[in-house]
């Protein structure tokens, strides 16, 4: 099993210090540069498309509410 994160180090930096190990992720070298944007409007999709389910949800039992509503008046309207 592989570790996903590399580590690469500099031997020193401006001062001669030693830097410490910074930690890359490879698959952040092979993203390319509109991919943020593609998942930006992925998302966007999804959230999308949650709303209109959950709207059509709300639209749906409104209906059967009132339909229900209606049928209720037609059978007290139909008692003597």
């Amino acid at each position: 099993m592989t570790n996903p994160l590399h580590f690469e180090t500099t031997l020193h930096d401006d001062h001669g210090n030693p830097s410490p190990p910074r930690v890359v992720d490879p698959a952040a070298r092979k993203r390319r540069p509109g991919a943020a944007a593609v998942s930006d409007a992925i998302r966007d999709e999804k959230s999308k498309r949650k709303a209109m389910i959950v709207r059509a949800c709300i639209y749906i039992a409104g209906t059967h509410l009132f339909a229900g509503f209606v049928i209720l008046l037609f059978a007290l309207g139909n008692r003597h």
